[in-house]
């Protein structure tokens, strides 16, 4: 809480369900906080900045590590939450440390001055980090890459944007991947396996491209997709005896 008035940091919005009935509090958009700087072969990046801008600058300096991230549609300071990752790489592989803020029981006006986090520190996971549970705000991170030819950067941020539109529904609105990816099996194909491919509540439906995602068909609500959310669970649960953990962030009043 900030003076006692219960706060949501915002990003881009990805990997996010913010129920029909709405949230209180203040909700602090990070959208201006976008700043993107570099230092030999680190690059710096504020909260707000968008994954896609940041691996843009580092391909055109010809810094490579970042490339799994180009596509994901996110923000920094969701991407370091998140501890975000796709094929094969993710953010706890080229982060090096962090700039945050920890709030106080006394409110805004008492925060602390900004602070440090090594990469150690972070506690990151699968999908997770300490940001998580601290209760601590994202500023800003530095990342350390590695030299390399510009073309040739854009050139696997390019096979790896095929890839993607290859695989999932990128033509229509969905909030990503909406579950973690249970230990030892693939979300998608136990998903499939219980015959749930394109099953539909509402105007939200588990997609014919990627049983992994659950698309907009233009009219969902939150309601339409929590209720499928919790019917694809209880599936694949009674199937094959595995409790599929939600990706997808739930906010707000239920």
């Amino acid at each position: 809480m900030i003076n006692r008035i219960n706060y949501f940091v915002l990003g881009k919005g990805s990997n996010i369900l913010i129920s029909d009935k709405g949230m209180e509090g203040l909700v602090i958009h990070t959208t201006r906080l976008n700043r993107i700087g570099h230092d030999e072969h680190c690059v710096s990046a504020q909260c707000g900045a968008s994954l896609k801008d940041l691996c843009d600058y580092a391909q055109k300096l010809g810094l490579a590590g970042l490339e799994f991230a180009s596509g994901i549609p996110g923000s920094v300071g969701g991407a370091v939450y998140m501890n975000a990752g796709a094929y094969g790489g993710e953010i706890k592989d080229v982060l090096r440390y962090s700039k945050y803020l920890e709030p106080s029981a006394q409110g805004l006006r008492s925060f602390a001055s900004v602070k440090h986090l090594k990469a150690a520190a972070h506690l990151f996971g699968y999908r997770s980090s300490v940001f998580q549970t601290s209760g601590w705000i994202h500023l800003s991170s530095l990342f350390s890459l590695t030299p390399d030819d510009p073309e040739a950067i854009a050139e696997r941020m390019r096979e790896l944007e095929k890839q993607r539109w290859s695989k999932q529904p990128m033509d229509l609105p969905s909030g990503g991947s909406v579950f973690k990816r249970p230990q030892g099996h693939f979300t998608g194909r136990l998903v499939d396996d219980c015959g749930l491919r394109g099953f539909q509540i509402g105007g939200a439906a588990i997609s014919n491209k990627h049983c992994g995602f659950i698309v907009n068909l233009g009219s969902a609500t939150a309601a339409d997709v929590l209720a499928l959310i919790e019917h694809v669970q209880k599936k694949v649960l009674e199937r094959f005896g595995v409790l599929l953990e939600p990706e997808l962030r739930l906010i707000g009043r239920q």
